[in-house]
Order: C-alpha cells, then sequence, then structure tokens
C-alpha cells in the first residue's frame, strides 16, 4: 500500500536538508576557493564557481612553485610519523592497561582506576607549562621523542578497553590458564582477539586525536624542521611564515589534511559504532 506523506514528515525532511547544507556548505566553499586565483578568492569569497580553475595551491603545496614558506610534505610527513606511533603505542599500552585493572586482583586497583577517571577530567590546557618543564628537564625538548612519549599512552583509551574487558567472560580465560597459557599470553591470545571491536574504536579515536593535535606540538617543539599539519597551518593561517592572504593556497592545505581521518573514519565507521556501544553497556 502507498503511505502518504505526512506534513511532519515533509517539515522534517526539510529541516534536514536545511542542516545538510549548514555542516556540507563550508567543504563545499573550502574545495571551490582551493581551485580559485587570490584575486578570484578575494572577490568572490562565497562563490561555488571558480573563475577561472586553477591548481595554482595545489602546485604551490607540493613543491611546484619557488615558494618557500609552505613545506607541506615535511608537515604531512611529521604528521603521518607521530600519529601511527602514538596509535601504536596506545592501542599496545591502553589494551594492557585497561586488562589489568579487570581481570588482576591487586592493592590500589580501584584507587588507580579513580585516578584514571579523575584524569580524563582535567583539561589539557593546564598541563602545557609543565610539560614544557618536563620534556626540558629531560632533555628531549624538540625530538620526536618529545612529540610522541608524552602522549603514547591516555586516560579515555584504558577506560574505553577496561569496561570492554569487562564484558568478556571470565570462563574464556579460565579455560586457557587450564592449557598452561601465562596471564599476558591468555591477554594476547585470547582475550585481545576478542576485544577487535573496542581495539578498532580506539585505533580511530587515536589517530584522529594525534593527527589533529595541536597544543603539545606546539609546546614540546620549535623551528621548522618538527612542524607538524596543525602547526603548520597554524603558522600559515596567521601569517608567521608570510606570503599575504592566500585564501587558496590556505584552504588546499586544510583540505588535504582532514583527508586522511575521514578515510579511516569512513573505512572503519561500522565497527567503530559497534565497539563504542560495546564499551558503553557497561559503563
Amino acid at each position: 500500500m502507498r503511505h502518504q506523506t505526512s506534513p511532519a514528515r515533509v517539515l522534517l525532511y526539510v529541516l534536514l536538508a536545511a542542516l545538510t547544507v549548514v555542516y556540507v556548505g563550508p567543504f563545499l566553499i573550502q574545495i571551490a576557493t582551493s581551485m580559485k586565483t587570490d584575486p578570484d578568492a578575494s572577490a568572490h569569497p562565497i562563490s561555488l564557481i571558480p573563475h577561472p580553475v586553477t591548481g595554482a595551491a595545489f602546485r604551490t603545496m607540493f613543491g611546484g612553485t619557488s615558494t618557500g614558506y609552505v613545506d607541506f610534505p615535511r608537515w604531512f610527513t611529521n604528521s603521518a610519523i607521530v600519529a601511527v606511533a602514538i596509535t601504536a603505542g596506545r592501542v599496545f599500552f591502553d589494551s594492557l592497561a585497561g586488562y589489568a585493572l579487570s581481570r588482576l586482583q591487586f592493592r590500589g586497583r580501584q584507587f588507580l582506576f579513580l585516578s584514571v577517571l579523575a584524569v580524563m577530567s582535567v583539561p589539557g590546557v593546564v598541563l602545557l607549562i609543565p610539560k614544557f618543564l618536563v620534556l626540558q628537564y629531560l632533555g628531549i625538548y624538540n625530538t620526536y621523542t618529545a612529540m610522541i612519549l608524552p602522549l603514547v599512552v591516555d586516560a579515555a583509551g584504558v577506560f574505553i578497553m577496561k569496561q570492554f574487558f569487562d564484558t568478556i567472560p571470565v570462563s574464556v580465560e579460565e579455560a586457557a590458564r587450564i592449557d598452561g597459557a601465562g596471564v599476558f599470553r591468555t591477554f594476547w591470545s585470547v582475550v585481545l582477539p576478542m576485544a577487535r571491536p573496542a581495539l578498532l574504536t580506539l585505533t580511530i579515536l587515536s589517530f584522529q586525536g594525534s593527527w589533529n593535535e595541536f597544543t603539545h606540538f606546539l609546546v614540546s617543539t620549535e623551528g621548522p624542521e618538527h612542524l607538524t599539519l596543525t602547526t603548520g597551518m597554524a603558522n600559515l593561517f596567521t601569517g608567521a611564515l608570510g606570503g599575504g592572504q592566500k585564501f587558496p593556497l590556505k584552504l588546499a592545505v586544510a583540505m588535504i589534511a582532514t583527508v586522511p581521518v575521514a578515510l579511516v573514519f569512513f573505512l572503519f565507521q561500522k565497527r567503530f559504532v559497534a565497539g563504542a556501544n560495546a564499551g558503553a553497556e557497561k559503563g
């Protein structure tokens, strides 16, 4: 049978279409502006039709011209190195810590878990000066180690993994121990494969967070050799690197910087939602 569309449903569709325009519109303007000339971008900033269409911004970004204030390949490489290292570290260490808090019985376990929750409530901005002082004291300031080491463990990741491990029956591990498996072997070979949804969730969140990290890299490095996409774009947008307005170039850099995170999220979107729901059920 044919169902008649109600006015309320039509109004809902109109509202959803309007919200789509609000969210997608700026991204379309970004794409269009990245293919404009500088005069066209200044004269028609919100136009979706470049006149003329040009790829000068992308050629500048990838070193096709002689401008020396945008080193996009270096920025992208630094971001990739740091994001991959931090993501790998968080997935490994957060899962270890989450398993310990979920399964191992030791004195102070509940206090330690409450401490993890307390760390999650501390704004990151209040730790910037202590981070800078510690990195200087350790002698690793302005190195890749300084960029990676303080971020290699995340309280939110420990919480996600702990909550997921709580949902796995203990009987599964008891069977492995009967077969002679130790604690780490049980964790690595039996429990961890069952936690794949949570691991994928943690991987996506860790990659997204480390790729978009800004304040930590700002206080842990100096000089152009360790600029990431976020710090490099900040210098570019504020004019610290020179070069005038350059709206097409700025938006081209920002657009390419969003591609890796968007690809990772859309590729694992279903598993991401499944893992988030599984972690929330127990919480």
